[in-house]
């Protein structure tokens, strides 16, 4: 197939078409200059958090746990805990997810500053306030404001879970959870900036005849102070710590110490020791029914009282000298 080769009079007329606008013209050049252009911060809080808290994972573990068996001994029914999702969003995002009226329970986890949040979707409020009547726990047909009564059953719902979430805080750091104050409309809740980062775990709870969740939000700020250890290299380091513990802990009941037992002290000068000759008696600062202290290459241990066993001396224990005690 031959080439088809414009003539002069037609490419004039073409110039002229697209000088009159009859012609549109794709700029690539012009269209990649105009492409919007997203700044990326590389030291956002959004890349940090990543891996940051693994341990939490092992956490929500040994919480669903203890709710599982803690919630079906209060209900007296069968009821089962899972994990539904697990995110970082912004705060104010995460309460644009609640209707009015939603269960919130704000607490705090000391020694961490600030305060944390436990939200109780209403569908699931108004079914464990049933059981916790005898009921069946059925949904109600339409959502109502929850009256004063109803709403001292959720508070006690509240705190048997933060029980549960504080034992299960156990696993990775030592916190007390502590109730301040409960709240029903999202608009009054106020933990942190709108634009603030917050933790958000979902965990769905569910009966023979009713389901729901509950979600537990924990500021990102509040956890800073303690992110290295709920960080997975942290973890990792426990558990090979751990490893070796059933080793050197055999290893050590080997292991041969000094023990001495101290009848007693006293103190004296240089001339009056080098001026002692055969017979002195040196007076002690211990009597007969004084105990006498046990130390273990060194270090004082247990008090004791002396005493003579098939013909050997021998010191009974008594009782353990703690480390803030002295002699």
């Amino acid at each position: 197939m031959a080439e088809k080769i414009l003539s002069q009079e037609e490419i004039d007329a073409l110039l002229n078409a697209m000088d009159s606008g009859e012609v549109e013209i794709e700029e690539k050049a012009e269209i990649a200059s105009k492409s919007e252009v997203k700044s990326y911060d590389l030291t956002s809080q959004s890349l940090m958090l990543r891996d940051q808290f693994d341990a939490l994972d092992e956490v929500y573990d040994k919480f669903i746990n203890l709710l599982n068996a803690g919630l079906g001994g209060a209900l007296q029914r069968a009821i089962e805990v899972k994990m539904v999702s697990k995110e970082i969003v912004k705060f104010g995002e995460f309460l644009q997810a609640f209707a009015n009226p939603t269960g919130f329970s704000i607490y705090t986890m000391e020694p961490l500053i600030g305060s944390a949040m436990l939200a109780v979707e209403p569908n699931l409020g108004f079914s464990l306030i049933d059981c916790m009547f005898g009921g069946e726990g059925k949904p109600l047909p339409k959502i109502r404001e929850f009256t004063q009564i109803e709403q001292r059953m959720l508070n006690r719902f509240y705190k048997e879970v933060l029980k549960e979430l504080e034992n299960a805080w156990k696993v990775a750091y030592r916190i007390k959870f502590i109730q301040k104050k409960t709240e029903t409309k999202p608009e009054f809740v106020n933990l942190v900036s709108p634009n603030d980062l917050v933790l958000s775990f979902v965990f769905s709870i569910n009966g023979e005849e009713f389901s729901g969740n509950i979600h537990i939000c924990t500021p990102f700020l509040m956890l800073e102070p303690i992110k290295d250890k709920l960080s997975s290299r942290y973890l990792r380091e426990k558990d090979r710590a751990h490893a070796f513990k059933e080793q050197l802990t055999m290893l050590m009941k080997d292991t041969t110490v000094k023990m001495v037992a101290e009848l007693g002290r006293t103190t004296h000068t240089i001339g009056q020791i080098l001026g002692m000759e055969s017979g002195d008696i040196v007076k002690i600062n211990t009597g007969p029914q004084d105990p006498v202290i046990m130390n273990v290459e060194g270090v004082p241990k247990y008090l004791g009282m002396p005493g003579v066993i098939k013909g050997n001396r021998a010191v009974q224990v008594t009782e353990l000298i703690h480390e803030d005690e002295g002699d």
